[in-house]
């Protein structure tokens, strides 16, 4: 599919979600509508193959679209990030069965949130969510990304020593959702505590992580995270722009009485774009190795080889996507005096938004795990395989 007739189809949603960003940004309003406008428009299945009813877009097109979406308000990308990982991780589940029944279902208009993460345990391998040889389930999560929006969440626990997934409806009886993230930023993305208790899981809802071999889904899932980060760069951008143009008031010392004709913050402006454009690109290559091996799973052909360039790639962009965007959204505010700072403007939102993504699975981790891997040959997921077992 080309991308900007798939592009098209989403973008006068895009541009709706934005107009309202900065007021839900200060009112702290859950993006329940947005969500829904997305849903309708089928942008949750924009991955799903078109013989079950999805957009059959390729990964890196998925990529683009994140992005734009993020520019437009970057809690909403993150909020689908497991939405999107589930789709995933069912695109190349071997039972073909699993396949056509999530395809349909996710074409369907359903959204996966995610509840992995726990408070005061070591890693996600050190997990206190148990469920039970009958089916029950019962634990705790934190983080709990997008499952306030969700019809169904992913689930991480242990049954007797395997580590499983499991999926369940978002409104089954023993399941409690609560909007208590209390980050300073990304702070509509649903991201707080969920708890299961005697929830029942159907057996064709289980699946056993030692039944998964090498994949793509770690690259993708920070992915997410860096395009959401590239969409801070291109809303940032988008503000200084929409903040000088309309300017008058400027100071005694500036060179140009007019702020857009100033040679010094057209150079702020300019380099503001340089920053996002580089941030973007980066995110775009790696989606792009990425994709290789997205397709290759697919197809059943998956080297490590493409993984471990996956990773590398990924883990490349992030620790360079995350300090352009991060000096970006300070910069920003360069381009104007002690206006730029009004709670109405919520400019700062940028810079809290990008430290909050940039904080998940952190850049200081992965400039190591490149180094060893270039150095050594050891492969970055080599860590994580060893802790899931």
């Amino acid at each position: 599919m080309d991308y900007e007739d798939l592009a098209s189809r989403f973008r006068p949603i895009f541009e709706r979600i934005a107009e309202g960003a900065v007021a839900r940004e200060r009112d702290r309003e859950l993006p329940f509508k947005e969500i829904e406008w997305l849903r309708e428009a089928g942008f949750g299945a924009v991955r799903v193959p078109v013989a079950y009813g999805g957009s059959g877009a390729s990964l890196p097109q998925l990529f683009r679209l994140l992005i734009e979406l993020g520019e437009a308000d970057s809690n909403l990308p993150q909020l689908l990030r497991g939405h999107f990982a589930f789709t995933e991780a069912r695109l190349i589940d071997t039972d073909q069965h699993a396949r056509e029944r999530w395809g349909r279902e996710i074409a369907g208009g359903a959204l996966i949130g995610n509840a992995s993460s726990e408070l005061g345990n070591s890693s996600l391998a050190d997990t206190r969510t148990t469920l039970s040889p009958d089916g029950l389930l019962n634990g705790t999560k934190y983080y709990s990304t997008g499952t306030l929006f969700a019809d169904w969440i992913s689930v991480g626990g242990v049954r007797a020593d395997d580590r499983v997934s499991v999926s369940v409806p978002a409104d089954s009886a023993g399941i409690t959702r609560s909007d208590d993230w209390d980050g300073f930023g990304q702070r509509l993305t649903g991201s707080g505590t969920t708890v299961f208790e005697d929830v029942e899981v159907a057996p064709e809802n289980i699946y056993q992580f030692r039944d998964r071999g090498p994949s793509h889904l770690l690259a993708f899932f920070q992915l997410v995270l860096l395009a959401t980060l590239a969409g801070i760069g291109r809303a940032v951008v988008r503000d200084a722009v929409g903040f000088v143009k309309p300017r008058d008031r400027t100071y005694a010392a500036a060179v140009n009485p007019v702020p857009r004709e100033d040679p010094l913050v057209q150079q702020v402006v300019g380099q503001l774009s340089a920053w996002s454009f580089t941030a973007e690109a980066a995110v775009l290559a790696a989606a792009e190795q990425t994709g290789e091996a997205a397709d290759a799973a697919r197809a059943g052909v998956l080297t490590p080889g493409l993984v471990d360039a996956a990773e590398v790639a990924t883990y490349q962009a992030q620790l360079t996507v995350i300090d352009l965007v991060l000096r970006a959204a300070t910069t920003l505010f360069e381009v104007g005096g002690a206006s730029a700072t009004s709670t109405t403007r919520q400019l700062d939102r940028h810079w809290r938004n990008a430290r909050t993504v940039a904080n998940h699975n952190p850049a200081i981790y992965k400039s190591r795990l490149i180094g060893d891997y270039l150095l050594n040959d050891v492969a970055p997921s080599s860590a994580w395989n060893a802790a899931r077992g």
